[in-house]
């Protein structure tokens, strides 16, 4: 995930560099597209989650038939949704960047990524839902493998294609689509060579509504906080659009994109967390359940305060790989020092929201997924009115703060349901 994340970064700073004087339009056409993306990978979690979650459930029940029956409905339903994404995205392209906050000078980069990037959605969200199929058999160094050939492929595809072809800001874009079609193909060699403790039968492609109904039941809740992420970036793009114009965009998608790298090791732990907790779980194995939540709360803060340390102490440092633009420097800046102020805690809220979708729990997952969005919409729609730019930048911390207090709540709840069944098996 380390790797994953690197190659988003990979993608902007190559991006800057190679715009040069137009390095802050390019880089606010890459966060505006990022919805889109956004919605591809909710999509994608929502399938490879839910679903991954039913199989762990089911191989520890010993349901190898049920197991299967539910991959093969991830197949045909991740494959499907992904079209229908490509299909409306490129009809109404230019409408869905306008909206998602393209200013003038910003939407021809935007067009030109998003145009080629849509080509590669159906192929994202098959690999990733997929790769969760993996991950939930137990085959975590495969999981690993699939991902490090996607994202180290984009990485040297990137100055290949942005600076010996000259393609710009399309070349970044066909460097994702190329390495996620190398991920897909190593995926359905995996499936098909036998290694898998699961078969592919074309014939469980057939939509099983009990299963589809588990599945969107458990998969609410990434599905949820991705897409309402998505919202949220439209909303914050509108409007850093308003008061702070294109620069404001620039930091706010540099800011995403270091965040989500310090935050994939964290997202790593819980993909490895919940097949082990939806396993035992489902073998009724309560004692395990208990303790895996237990260092993965621990290893998490680490990874938290990690994070925090390397965006507040180094921020500078980060946006000048990014950027020559001084401007775009020093208000980024100050901008990241602020919205990490809430980031060390933020541990136990993303073991919290992992641990209910691992046990099938779709209500209290979905709540949790979704705390820090609802609370940080009234915020980021207010605060403006008062201080500006700051003001968004302020309504970050203020959110966390609030979404983490819930979920300490409903962890310490469920975690003392596990233990007094622990102490009766």
């Amino acid at each position: 995930m380390v790797v994953m994340g690197l190659y988003n970064i990979v993608d902007t700073i190559f991006v800057g560099r190679a715009l040069g004087g137009e390095s802050v339009q390019g880089i606010g056409g890459i966060a505006v597209s990022f919805p889109v993306i956004m919605i591809a990978m909710a999509v994608s979690l929502a399938i490879g989650l839910g679903g991954s979650s039913i199989i762990s459930r089911r191989l520890g029940g010993d349901d190898l038939e049920g197991a299967e029956r539910t991959f093969g409905n991830m197949v045909g339903l991740s494959l499907s949704l992904g079209f229908l994404v490509f299909i409306f995205g490129s009809i109404f392209i230019v409408p869905i960047l306008k909206a998602f906050g393209a200013t003038p000078t910003i939407l021809p980069f935007a067009r030109d990524y998003l145009q080629i990037i849509l080509y590669g959605i159906p192929l994202i969200t098959f690999a990733q839902a997929i790769n969760n199929v993996v991950r939930s058999e137990g085959n975590a160094k495969v999981a690993m493998y699939t991902m490090l050939i996607g994202a180290g492929l984009n990485i040297l595809l990137d100055p290949i294609l942005i600076f010996g072809l000259d393609m710009g800001i399309r070349g970044a874009a066909a460097a994702t689509v190329i390495s996620q079609f190398a991920t897909t193909i190593f995926l359905i060699h995996y499936f098909l060579s036998g290694k898998s403790s699961l078969q592919f039968h074309a014939g469980f492609m057939r939509p099983d509504r009990g299963i589809i109904r588990e599945m969107v039941a458990i998969g609410a809740s990434p599905f949820a906080r991705n897409s309402s992420t998505s919202a949220i970036v439209v909303v914050v793009n509108n409007i850093l659009a308003l008061y702070g114009g294109d620069v404001s965009i620039a930091i706010y998608g540099i800011f995403n994109r270091m965040l989500m790298f310090s935050f994939m090791p964290m997202i790593g732990l819980l993909q490895g967390m919940q097949p082990i907790i939806g396993f035992n779980y489902g073998a009724h194995k309560f004692e395990r359940v208990r303790d895996t939540l237990r260092i993965s709360v621990i290893i998490s803060s680490v990874i938290a305060v990690a994070g925090f340390l390397m965006l507040f102490f180094f921020s500078s440092y980060l946006f000048s790989i990014f950027t020559t633009d001084a401007t775009l420097i020093k208000e980024g800046t100050d901008a990241t020092k602020i919205m990490v102020l809430a980031v060390p805690l933020l541990g136990i809220q993303f073991v919290s929201g992992g641990m209910y979708q691992a046990l099938g729990k779709a209500r209290p997952s979905f709540i949790l997924s979704t705390a820090r969005q609802v609370f940080l919409l009234p915020l980021v729609l207010v605060l403006p009115w008062f201080f500006g730019t700051t003001g968004v930048w302020i309504a970050f911390p203020i959110s966390d703060l609030l979404a983490i207090l819930l979920a300490v709540y409903m962890f310490m709840k469920e975690y003392s349901l596990l233990e007094r069944r622990a102490s009766f098996s």
